[in-house]
């Protein structure tokens, strides 16, 4: 069985894609890896990128030309200052050269060593194509970038048929929500607690708590940013941002001046239920805004999702329990971490594979669950949380205007935010006796679902709304 740590389902990264962007960085990264470790690296005289299938069709919306740049740079996703990404690329652009690795300066043409290809790879639907020169021919290296920031090479594609196994080190694997199910009764320990267990054969508490801690503060952060930053998004559709006008609605005049105490100054701020939707979505709508303007979130499960699990653990903290520590956090990530997993393997957070349900409708059943655990949830009613916010999001297309993570995926984020938290607040009221459709049963229909939807739906901005809004409308 393979590892799946709730630390691969929640990446620090760039927006505005996990898959379109902090995928083909990382591959750009795998592939120098791989230079190097062959000896090649010191003899590459050129180096060109094939971008294929949905890359292509969306990658100039989703920054892959971008990405694949800062990627051959040697520039760390995780740690690049957001602020140098335009200088950088711009750079490239003008000059024709590349850094590249920060080690050898090569030529490099942007509109010739970067090539858009429409057709598809056979494996994945997201094909990135590295070539190098060396001693007069090329050398070639594929990568896939399967959604949420992973990236696996082309090999994996005969992975079953060569009856390849992934050995799991973890003392209780889990593959399903029965599985998971199993262990929290066999060691009576909630969700939060099994996971928790995995985690700690293969790195210490105290690492895991730093983790934690850069994911949350790094959320956190964004959402502090994105309510704080008027404007309009860079992309060409115009899309003004909403969160600052929303913020600067509903904020009291308490003062603070860091994310931390603008935190405690909302959680003193008077509350009813409008404006509980409102904050819920403005926190949702803030992070997506940060993803859309290449700022730092983390993939939740992926990038274009990534405004639904800070959102929801931002009401819990603001809304419905004010004593909330970091505990409280660490227990949400560590249920919403397992949750996005179990969809993983066994579906897809690709939306290029499976369309918006598999961004969307995933971090909205992590986020349920999450929270259905922290408000008292057995891990029965937490399992039932996550199958009702997923069973309302099967079908969800992956539609972009112009290519851009913009309209309507930002919006999409708060509604699936709020379906999170109805979702968790039904399963609590839900003897789990009585479910009919178990959550099993619902990560294999999305799959299904996934494998019929045309592939127009899936991150190809080639139907829904990408074809029926006319961009000189935006």
């Amino acid at each position: 069985m393979e590892i799946i740590s709730v630390f691969d389902m929640l990446k620090i990264g760039v927006g505005p894609s996990s898959s379109h962007t902090l995928g083909p960085w990382r591959a750009a990264q795998r592939w120098i890896s791989e230079l190097k470790e062959s000896q090649h690296f010191e003899s590459v005289e050129q180096i060109k990128v094939d971008l294929y299938g949905s890359l292509s069709l969306t990658g100039k919306g989703h920054a892959t030309d971008y990405a694949v740049m800062l990627g051959l740079t040697g520039a760390d996703p995780e740690t690049i200052p957001v602020e140098t990404i335009e200088s950088t690329v711009t750079e490239i652009k003008n000059i024709g050269t590349i850094n590249f690795n920060g080690e050898r300066i090569l030529s490099f043409s942007y509109q010739n060593d970067i090539t858009f290809n429409k057709k598809f790879l056979p494996f994945h639907a997201n094909g990135i194509v590295f070539s190098a020169l060396i001693n007069g021919r090329y050398k070639k290296s594929t990568f896939y970038s399967i959604g949420g920031g992973f990236v696996v090479k082309e090999e994996r594609q005969n992975a079953k048929a060569n009856k390849i196994i992934f050995y799991c080190t973890f003392p209780y694997p889990v593959e399903n929500g029965n599985d998971l199910l199993k262990f929290c009764h066999q060691l009576n320990l909630p969700i939060s607690g099994v996971v928790l267990e995995n985690e700690k054969s293969i790195r210490d508490e105290a690492e895991i708590d730093f983790q934690f801690k850069r994911i949350w503060d790094t959320m956190l952060e964004c959402m502090y940013v994105g309510c704080h930053t008027e404007g309009t998004l860079p992309g060409g559709l115009k899309v003004r941002r909403r969160a600052y006008d929303m913020h600067k609605n509903l904020k009291d005049d308490l003062p603070y001046s860091n994310p931390q105490e603008w935190l405690e100054s909302i959680r003193k701020t008077e509350v009813k239920f409008r404006q509980i939707l409102q904050w819920v979505s403005c926190f949702a709508l803030a992070v997506n805004e940060v993803n859309a303007s290449l700022g730092r979130v983390v993939t939740a499960p992926t990038n274009g999702s990534a405004g639904v699990i800070p959102a929801v653990l931002m009401y819990y903290m603001v809304i419905e329990n004010h004593e909330a520590d970091f505990e409280h956090i660490k227990k949400f990530l560590l249920v919403a971490g397992e949750i996005g997993s179990i969809f993983k393997k066994g579906a897809t957070i690709s939306a290029a594979m499976g369309g918006c349900q598999a961004e969307i409708g995933v971090s909205s059943a992590m986020a349920a669950a999450a929270l259905c655990e922290l408000l008292g949830g057995t891990p029965e009613q937490v399992v039932v949380a996550a199958e009702i916010a997923m069973e309302h999001h099967l079908g969800l297309t992956c539609d972009p205007i112009g290519g851009l993570v913009q309209i309507p995926c930002i919006e999409r984020n708060s509604m699936g935010a709020i379906k999170a938290i109805n979702a968790a607040e039904l399963a609590l009221n839900t003897d789990p006796k009585n479910v009919k459709v178990p959550l099993d049963s619902v990560v294999n229909t999305m799959w299904e679902t996934a494998k019929d939807m045309n592939t127009k739906y899936k991150e190809t901005s080639e139907g829904g709304l990408a074809v029926r809004v006319n961009l000189t409308d935006c």
